[in-house]
Parts: structure tokens; C-alpha cells; sequence
């Protein structure tokens, strides 16, 4: 008893006899013989369940019965050993359950790990046609133009934003859809065991899966489910940064381009200075000016700042300009982008909406010149005068481009802010989506109002919320008519008639909650640092990351990191 003691307060053999003797009543030393008889033990852990109120578990018991179900559903959402053996532990601490032997235990949770690959396979069953399993059993067998399996080819992701990459990536996300991936409705099961058969599937070679035989078909199933929603979500991520790779590259040009303006206007304005007090000086005759401003500044000077014309910056500087000389590039991607995913907007992006169709149909169609009448008022007022001066000019092709980079711009940022969203996706999602129905709405809309005191009708509850305020208002005129200007403690109006509120002060926790802390502290097993580190170690196996100062040392005789 006293090393069982010892154990839970993370104290030594002699340190828990002590603690246990102490309890008692009597010395350490009647302790040391306790134990000797294997009875005497057996009688005293049945004493001490039945004044815990601890309960056995025996073969075919409730609580076993129990047990089995928790570890099923536990192994449908992980697949370790280790994990379920010591969840299993803790649900039968908090059940107040002694736990059996753990050979009984470890059984438990293999037939737990064949329970739920049973029942995975069970309920995917209707979804594993033959065409399926055909499709799913070619995905393991290397393919000719890939020189890899469909797998292998899945699992790699994208080294880079480049245009052979967003093809790449479309390309996969077209095979999966091919195989109508997109549709596959795998909600019967939880959210973990999906995500552990994915990773299954990714982490496990070809023959791996080959030697599961029939279990590899829910793996391969949950993967591909996954897959296409992650292979969506990467097309459209992959057009967002070589879209913004080229707008970052526009801009540091244009930056460029800045800095040396900047470095002629100084040079202009340094000519000015000598220019303006000339002309300002109603003493210097007009038919001598010309001649004292060559004879200041120099001819040369003169020929060298007027050899550059110097032009009127448009409002973006001319950012849009420069990204125009990517537009081939740009190109090479944005019509697969826009053919192979269905943007769809929400409120304040019918404009934009109707640019994306009318784009998609001009790629379609080969189109060369934007049709008379496709909508501008998307367009960002730093970008307008673009469209304006090339419509003025008659420049088709100027037009088309500056209006279609507009395009894809506003559709890269709409999807940063939310205003775009791309259905079936899981990072570009409808926002609201996260939001209740007006159908899931309706039942739990009386007891939401009930608990926050609100109107469930919005007539009532906007005059409410104006009643709580002129409360509110008529409340701060008291505070503030009664408040000095130089009262520091107090929520008052300044010598300047401007609003100070004063930071709230310490809150002070009665005596008698501090008493109770301290007692309640008292009460609790003095457990040295070390002994947590040791139980945490048995835990986690956080030593394994650990290593001793000098070099080569590995674990001790004892298992901890450096030895004892």
C-alpha cells in the first residue's frame, strides 16, 4: 500500500511509507514489513475499492461491455496501439473501474483496431462499385506517361507556383474528378478515421497496400475523397501566388523605376531653384533672363535634364503597366484556372462575376477583343484610367489586356477576402457556409433570444438596443457631471472637453478566498520535479528528443536520457 501511495505522489519508497504513516497515525517502521502475504494485499486493494467506491471489471461484465464499445469508436478515430491502450487507462480511472491485466487490455485494443477496420469497410461498402475498385486498383500500377503509380503522382505535391506546375495540378484534380472523387460522400465515417486511412494511403508503398487485399479499398477511397478537395484547394492556392508572384514583381520594377525618378527630380528641383529667383526678380530685364539662366546652369546641364520627357504618373505608378509585360505568361495558366474551377461570388461581385463568364467564354472561343458593353465597375479606381485612355486611343489589344489583368486581380483578392468562394473547396469555401440555415435557424432561435434577452423579432430588439443606449448615455451624464477634470479615478471630460476613461483598477480577492487557496493547496501531495518529469517521459517519450551536453551520450541503464 505504501509503494502504491508512493507511486501516486510521485515519492520514493520510504518517502510514501512516511506520508502513509504519517495518515495513520503510527511510525514508518510498521510499514516496512507490510505486504509480505499476497492475501494480505488482495484483501486490503478489495477494502480500499469498496471505500472508493471502485468496481471490478470482470469477463463479460457492463463494464467491460463498455470498455469494447468506447475502444471501437476510439479506434475509429486512431489507429495506435500505444494511444488506445492508454486511453483505455484513463476511461477506466474516470469509470472509477480497476483495470484488468494488461495482456487482457492490450488484447482489447487489437480486437478494437479489426473492429473498426471491419465496420470502415462495412459502411464504405455501397460505395465500392466495380468500376471503382477497377479504377482504385489501377492507381497502384505504374502508368507509362508518368513513369510512376497514380499515387505516387497524387501524393507529390507542387515544388513551386510556375505555369507547368498549375497544369500539373489541374491535371490531377481533372483525373480525380474523372473518377467522380469530388462526389464520393464518405460522411459515414468520423472526421479522424478519414484523415488516418488518407494518410495511410499516402504514407504506404504500392506493395504495402497490395498485401492488404481488400482493406486497401476504403483507404484508397477515403484518400481519393480527400485528395480532391486538397487538389483544389491547390490549384486555386497555386494561382493566387503566381498571380501575386508577378503583381510583387510589377511592383518592385515599379519601385525601381521610382527611385531613379526620384533622383531626376532632384535634379530638376535643384534647377528650379536657380530658375524661380531669376524669374521672380522684376530688376532683371525680360531679354536678358534667357541669357544670365544658360550662363548660371550651363548648356550642358540644360540639354541633359530636358533629354527625358517627364511624364505624369498614373495613380498606381505605374504598377499595372508593368504587370502588363507578364500578361504572355500570365496566360499560360489563368484560361486552364478559370475552365477547370467554378468561382461563384457573393453580395457586391455581380460585376466581377459576369467579367469571369465573359472571360472564360472569350478563351473558349479564341476570343481577341473584349465585347462592347462587359462591365468596368469592378475595376479598382487606380486601374481605371488604364481602360479609359486605351478605350480613347482605340486600343483594342491594350484594352484587353489591362481589363482581363483587372479581371484576374480582383478575382485573386476577392478570394482573400472571402467575396469569391469556390464551391466543394475547403480553404476557398462559401463563408456562409459557417453559418446557420434559416431552416437551423428557426428551432434554436427562441431559446438563443430567451438566454440573451433579446426580442426574437428585429423591430423589437433594434427599440430595445435604443432604449439600453439612452440608459447607457443618461448614465455617463451623471458620472460625468459629477466627475472633476483633474479627478484621476473617475470616467470625466478634460480641460479640452475630450472623454478620459481611467484604467480599471486591480480587482481585491477577499481574505477568505485566500485562506481557502491556501488550504486548498496545503491539501495537495508535495510531487518533486523530478518525479513529474519521469511520469511525463512515461507519457509522451519527450527524453527521446533530448541529449546530454556531452557528446554520445544515449539512455541509461534506467531508460532516461544520459543514464541514472
Amino acid at each position: 500500500m505504501a509503494r502504491v501511495c508512493a507511486r501516486r505522489c510521485g515519492l520514493g519508497a520510504a518517502g510514501g511509507r512516511g506520508r502513509v504513516a504519517e495518515r495513520l497515525g503510527v511510525s514508518p517502521a510498521v510499514l516496512r514489513l507490510y505486504g509480505k502475504r499476497d492475501q494480505t494485499r488482495s484483501n486490503h486493494l478489495g477494502q480500499v475499492a469498496k471505500y472508493l467506491e471502485w468496481q471490478t471489471a470482470p469477463a463479460g461484465s457492463q463494464a467491460m461491455e463498455e470498455l469494447e464499445q468506447f475502444l471501437l469508436d476510439r479506434a475509429m478515430e486512431h489507429d495506435a496501439p500505444t494511444l488506445l491502450f492508454n486511453l483505455a487507462r484513463e476511461y477506466l480511472m474516470a469509470a472509477k473501474v480497476i483495470r484488468p491485466g494488461a495482456l487482457i487490455l492490450a488484447k482489447m485494443v487489437g480486437t478494437a483496431r479489426k473492429a473498426a477496420s471491419d465496420l470502415t469497410s462495412q459502411l464504405v461498402g455501397h460505395l465500392l462499385t466495380k468500376e471503382l475498385r477497377a479504377d482504385l486498383e489501377r492507381m497502384l500500377v505504374v502508368d507509362a506517361g508518368l513513369g510512376m503509380t497514380r499515387l505516387e503522382w497524387l501524393v507529390s505535391p507542387a515544388r513551386d507556383a510556375s505555369a507547368t506546375s498549375v497544369k500539373t495540378a489541374i491535371d490531377k484534380l481533372t483525373w480525380l474528378r474523372a473518377i467522380d472523387a469530388h462526389q464520393m460522400d464518405v460522411s459515414v465515417l468520423p472526421n479522424e478515421r478519414r484523415r488516418f486511412l488518407a494518410q495511410v494511403a499516402r504514407r504506404s508503398s504500392n506493395q504495402g497496400l497490395e498485401r492488404r487485399k481488400e482493406r486497401k479499398f476504403p483507404i484508397l477511397l477515403a484518400f481519393v475523397a480527400q485528395a480532391a478537395v486538397d487538389q483544389l484547394d491547390e490549384v486555386v492556392a497555386l494561382f493566387d501566388q503566381a498571380v501575386s508572384a508577378r503583381e510583387s514583381r510589377a511592383k518592385s520594377k515599379t519601385d525601381e523605376a521610382l527611385v531613379e525618378r526620384a533622383k531626376k527630380g532632384e535634379a530638376r528641383q535643384l534647377v528650379m531653384e536657380m530658375i524661380l529667383p531669376v524669374l521672380a526678380d522684376p530688376s532683371i530685364p525680360d531679354d536678358e533672363v534667357g541669357g544670365m539662366l544658360r550662363e548660371r546652369i550651363g548648356m550642358q546641364r540644360l540639354r541633359e535634364i530636358t533629354s527625358d520627357a517627364w511624364k505624369p504618373l498614373p495613380r498606381d505608378h505605374g504598377r499595372l503597366s508593368e504587370l502588363e509585360s507578364s500578361y504572355t505568361y500570365l496566360r499560360q495558366l489563368t484560361p486552364n484556372v478559370l475552365a477547370a474551377i467554378d468561382f461563384q461570388g457573393g453580395p457586391g461581385t455581380a460585376e466581377l462575376m459576369e467579367a469571369v463568364a465573359i472571360l472564360k467564354e472569350m478563351n473558349r472561343l479564341g476570343g481577341r477583343k473584349v465585347p462592347a458593353g462587359a462591365p468596368t465597375g469592378f475595376v479598382p479606381a487606380k486601374y481605371a484610367d488604364y481602360l479609359v485612355k486605351a478605350r480613347k486611343s482605340g486600343e483594342d489589344t491594350a484594352y484587353r489586356h489591362f481589363w482581363e489583368l483587372c479581371v484576374i486581380l480582383c478575382l485573386r483578392d476577392g478570394l482573400r477576402s472571402g467575396d469569391v468562394f469556390v464551391p466543394g473547396s475547403r480553404r476557398y469555401a462559401d463563408p456562409a457556409t459557417y453559418l446557420y440555415t434559416p431552416e437551423q435557424w428557426a428551432p434554436k432561435r427562441a431559446e438563443y433570444c430567451r438566454l440573451v434577452g433579446k426580442p426574437p423579432n428585429a423591430a423589437e430588439a433594434l427599440e430595445q438596443g435604443k432604449e439600453e443606449l439612452h440608459a447607457a448615455l443618461q448614465e455617463l451624464e451623471k458620472t460625468l457631471a459629477g466627475a472633476a477634470p483633474d479627478d484621476t479615478g473617475m470616467v470625466r471630460l478634460d480641460e479640452d472637453e475630450h472623454l478620459v476613461v481611467p484604467p480599471l483598477p486591480a480587482e481585491d480577492v477577499p481574505a477568505e478566498a485566500k485562506a481557502l487557496k491556501d488550504e486548498l493547496a496545503a491539501m495537495l501531495p508535495f510531487a518533486p520535479i523530478a518525479s513529474l518529469l519521469i511520469e511525463l517521459d512515461a507519457r509522451t517519450h519527450f527524453l527521446d528528443c533530448c541529449s546530454r551536453l556531452r557528446a554520445g551520450a544515449g539512455r541509461g541503464a534506467d531508460g532516461r536520457v544520459g543514464g541514472g
